[in-house]
């Protein structure tokens, strides 16, 4: 008997359109993500409660406890959700610097920029913190954990082309860029730091971070 695999069988079979009860579910989800990003950018994480959530989308706290677990779930999604959009705009801001330094350089504006155009819920994320007890953990999402792989592939294609030399410990370094980029939202969104001003301290950073990893 001709052995069929499951895979092929399983492409046989025609998707089914999504049943009412999981579109319902679909649009209460998004009902419920938009007037909490509203809420959180207007009151801040600790001032947005479930119940005002709730009513701010037209339905019950039940409602919203049906799809998230609680508000740090909220929140999570939210951020993790812009996150995603970040490191596409990274990503992309990479491809165009002329040197690594130019592209480093470029990776953090791109970040900065995206956050001064959402400047409210940035500083809601930074007041609960990335590692606050008992409030979303944001440091170790998967989205943000590929912000310092974007660094690495950077300084990894730098010693391909040969403007890093083979010791120029990588790893190291690019987790050294990731942590000086997170260090400079204070300023950016809660000191008020025009971008100029963010470029300028960023360049002089990431200059000093990566001496010495230059081929000789």
């Amino acid at each position: 008997m001709k052995h069929i695999s499951p895979n092929l069988v399983a492409a046989d079979i025609p998707a089914r359109p999504p049943t009412r009860r999981a579109l319902a579910k679909q649009q209460t989800r998004e009902k419920v993500l938009a007037a909490a990003r509203r809420l959180f950018s207007e009151e801040g994480y600790e001032g947005a409660t479930i119940r005002d959530i709730a009513a701010a989308a037209g339905m019950s706290t039940g409602a919203v406890f049906a799809n998230f677990s609680d508000k740090s779930d909220l929140f999570r999604e939210i951020m993790a959700d812009d996150m995603e959009s970040l490191r596409g705009a990274m990503r992309d801001a990479a491809t165009r610097g002329r040197t690594l330094e130019d592209a480093v350089l470029k990776v953090f504006m791109a970040g900065y920029t995206f956050y001064k155009s959402r400047l409210q819920l940035a500083r809601a994320a930074f007041s609960v913190s990335w590692d606050k007890d008992g409030g979303p953990t944001l440091r170790g999402l998967p989205s943000s954990v590929a912000f310092h792989e974007i660094f690495a592939e950077q300084m990894d294609a730098a010693v391909e082309r040969g403007e890093l030399g083979e010791e120029a410990e990588v790893k190291l370094r690019a987790q050294m860029l990731f942590d000086t980029y997170l260090s400079n939202f204070p300023q950016a969104i809660f000191e008020g730091w025009s971008l100029d001003a963010l470029q300028s301290r960023s360049r002089d950073q990431i200059r000093i971070i990566l001496a010495g990893a230059r081929r000789s």
